[in-house]
């Protein structure tokens, strides 16, 4: 790290001295955890930036030290405070948050296509929103259109068989134990395909 950063941030020389009381300051860590928040790859960040992948990366793997200006640069680019590179990531704290669902006791949400049992219900902004559906439809029709929805989704099935529908891939038979991942953005449906109406496992995730 140049010394102009010590010089315009004085507090910092605490760390540089070598106080065994103070932890020293991973200034490449604390960047790539902005970087991460931010939901910027290191291409992204570069065009941001002014500044080459290759450095970001070095700078985020403590391989270089930034020059002041180089700070400038991220500070202005990440739309952060220059302080804010020099903050240390908070640790984080284990909430206890928990909610337990018995089974049938989830909250019915039925549609045309869907009969939904909503799970976790007691919980408030949550990151995923899990849920059991059975699945009615058995045409493509019956949608009228794809659904769509911000986040992506984890879908399991726990019985029988469906034929999950994909905007940009051909459809496929699932079974029992199969599962699929997929961006939600992008148009999807499924239909039973079984004697009796599909079981099937969902996790929404913002």
């Amino acid at each position: 790290m140049s010394e102009d950063i010590y010089d315009e941030y004085p507090s910092l020389t605490l760390a540089k001295e070598g106080d065994e009381n103070i932890e020293p300051l991973k200034l490449g860590e604390r960047i790539k955890d902005i970087r991460a928040k931010l939901g910027l790859t290191l291409e992204e960040a570069s065009q941001r930036t002014g500044l080459a992948r290759s450095t970001l990366s070095k700078i985020e793997n403590e391989q270089i030290s930034p020059t002041f200006q180089a700070m400038q640069k991220l500070a202005l680019g990440l739309h952060i405070d220059m302080p804010q590179l020099f903050e240390p990531p908070k640790k984080k704290v284990a909430t206890g948050r928990r909610d337990f669902t018995r089974r049938g006791e989830g909250k019915p949400h039925p549609t045309p296509t869907y009969e939904h049992e909503l799970l976790a219900t007691q919980l408030s902004n949550k990151k995923m929103m899990p849920f059991k559906s059975t699945v009615r439809a058995r045409t493509f029709e019956e949608y009228g259109d794809w659904v769509r929805h911000d986040g992506e989704e984890f879908l399991l099935i726990l019985s029988g068989e469906v034929k999950f529908f994909s905007e940009f891939y051909e459809p496929m038979i699932m079974s029992a134990g199969d599962s699929v991942y997929y961006d939600a953005n992008m148009g999807h449906m499924l239909i039973s395909v079984s004697e009796e109406d599909a079981h099937i496992l969902w996790v929404t995730a913002k």
